[in-house]
C-alpha cells in the first residue's frame, strides 16, 4: 500500500459506514478511471455559507433570461420539470424570510414572473397540455399559498383559490378532479381508468387545503384537510413502522419509499397539530420524522438518494416540512441531524462553483453538469435549518 493509500484509509477510519462507489467520470484522470470517494472536509456551515449557496445555486442554474430554472448547469435549452419549479421557488421564499433581503424579495418575483410566462400564465383549467397531472398543480397551489402569506399579494392567493379547486373539482369537458367522492382519496392523473392515488397528491393536498384555511378561515378547506388526511393515515401510512406508500391502486400500495413522501406526510400532520393541538398529529410526523431518519439514512443520518433525475429534489421538500416538526412541534433534537446532512455536502462541495450533488457522501464532481434537482437540497436545508451558533 502507497503512503497516499495509508493516508487515506487512516482518515477513513472514525467512520462507521465506509461507502464504495465506483463512477466513471472525467475529473482530470483518464477517462474510465474509477471513481473512489474522498474523505469529506469536516467544515461547520455559517448563515453566509447559506447565502452563498443560494447566490451559487442561481448562477449556475437559474436563466435570468426566461427567469426559470434551467435542467442542468451546462444551460441547456430544457428548463428543470414544472413541479419542480414550485419547490426552487419556496427555497428563494425561505432565503427572503431568512435575509429580509430586498433583493431576494425581487428574485421571489421574477421566478412568479418567468413561469407565468413560461406555463401559460398558470392556466389551471384550459391548458391539459401544460398541466397534465394533478400534483403538478397542488405543488404550485401550496408555493402560491405561501407567497401570499409573505407578501399579501392578491394575485398569489387567487392563482391559489383556483388552482385548488381546479384539482379537486376538475375542469368541464377535461376532467372531473382528483377527489375520489365514492373511495376517499386524491387520484394522482386524470386519464380516465388511471386509479392510482399517488402520497405525492395526497398529503399535498392536506398541506394546500391547511395553507389555504390559515389565510382565510373557511372552514371546507380544514374539512378537507381532515378527510384527505385520514384517509393517507389509512391507506398510505405504516403507522407501526412510520413509513409512507409510495401510491395505492384499487386496494393494493406500493410500498417503496421516498423521502418527498415522508416529507408532506410529516407537514401535513404538523399543519393539522397545529391547528387542533392533538397529540396524534404530533406523533405521527416524528414517528415518519424517525423512520426517515433511522431506517432510510446511513448509520451516520446521511439521507438516501436515488438515480432517477427529479429525484434529487426530495431533500429539498424535506427541508421545508422537517422545519415544521423542528419548531411548531418543539423538536429541535432534529437540527443535529440536518446539520450533519449539510455539513457532509457542503464539505463535498465543487468549491469552484460551490454547488452540491446528490449524493453527499462524495466530492461533486467538478467537470460535470449538475442537474438542478440533485444541487437543491442542500441549498433548501440551509435555508431553513439555523447554523450552530
Amino acid at each position: 500500500m502507497s503512503n497516499l493509500q495509508k493516508i487515506s484509509a487512516n482518515l477513513l477510519k472514525p467512520f462507521v459506514l465506509i461507502v464504495f462507489s465506483f463512477f466513471t467520470i472525467n475529473c482530470g484522470g483518464k477517462k474510465d478511471e474509477p471513481f473512489i470517494p474522498t474523505p469529506s472536509k469536516v467544515i461547520v456551515y455559517t448563515s453566509q455559507d447559506a447565502t452563498d449557496a443560494f447566490k451559487s445555486f442561481n448562477t449556475y442554474l437559474f436563466d435570468p433570461v426566461r427567469k426559470l430554472y434551467f435542467r442542468d448547469s451546462g444551460k441547456p435549452v430544457n428548463v428543470g420539470a414544472i413541479w419542480t419549479q414550485a419547490i426552487y421557488w419556496d427555497i428563494a421564499m425561505n432565503a427572503y424570510k431568512r435575509t429580509k433581503s430586498a433583493e431576494n424579495l425581487q428574485f421571489m418575483e421574477d421566478i412568479y414572473e418567468g413561469c407565468n410566462n413560461y406555463y401559460a400564465q398558470y392556466d389551471w383549467v384550459n391548458k391539459p397540455t401544460v398541466w397534465f397531472i394533478y400534483d403538478d398543480i397542488m405543488w404550485w397551489v401550496i408555493s402560491m399559498a405561501r407567497a401570499y402569506e409573505i407578501t399579501g399579494d392578491q394575485k398569489y392567493l387567487d392563482h391559489s383559490i383556483s388552482g385548488f379547486h381546479r384539482v379537486w373539482y376538475g375542469s368541464p369537458g377535461i376532467d372531473t378532479g382528483s377527489y375520489d367522492p365514492v373511495n376517499g382519496g386524491m387520484l394522482w392523473n386524470w386519464v380516465k381508468g388511471d386509479n392510482g392515488k399517488m402520497s405525492c397528491i395526497n398529503y399535498p393536498t392536506v398541506i394546500a387545503a391547511m395553507t389555504l384555511f390559515n389565510i382565510t378561515k373557511d372552514s371546507t378547506y380544514y374539512n378537507k384537510a381532515t378527510t384527505i388526511y385520514k384517509w393517507a393515515h389509512d391507506n398510505l401510512f405504516d403507522s407501526q413502522l412510520g413509513k409512507v406508500a409510495d401510491s395505492r391502486h384499487g386496494s393494493s400500495n406500493d410500498w417503496t419509499v421516498h423521502v418527498y413522501n415522508q416529507a408532506t406526510c410529516i407537514g401535513a400532520a404538523m399543519m393539522l397539530y397545529k391547528a387542533t393541538n392533538n397529540q396524534n398529529y404530533l406523533n405521527d410526523a416524528i414517528l415518519t420524522a424517525n423512520y426517515t431518519k433511522n431506517v432510510m439514512c446511513d448509520v451516520n443520518g446521511i439521507l438516501p438518494y436515488e438515480n432517477g433525475e427529479e429525484q434529487g429534489v426530495y431533500t429539498a421538500i424535506l427541508a421545508q416540512y422537517m422545519i415544521r416538526l423542528i419548531e411548531d412541534g418543539n423538536r429541535p433534537d432534529y437540527l443535529t441531524w440536518l446539520r450533519t446532512n449539510i455539513n457532509t455536502a457542503w464539505g463535498n462541495r465543487d468549491v469552484t462553483r460551490g454547488l452540491t450533488t446528490k449524493n453527499y457522501l462524495i466530492s461533486c464532481p467538478v467537470n460535470s453538469d449538475i442537474f438542478c434537482y440533485d444541487a437543491s437540497g442542500i441549498v433548501a436545508l440551509m435555508q431553513v435549518c439555523p447554523p450552530v451558533q
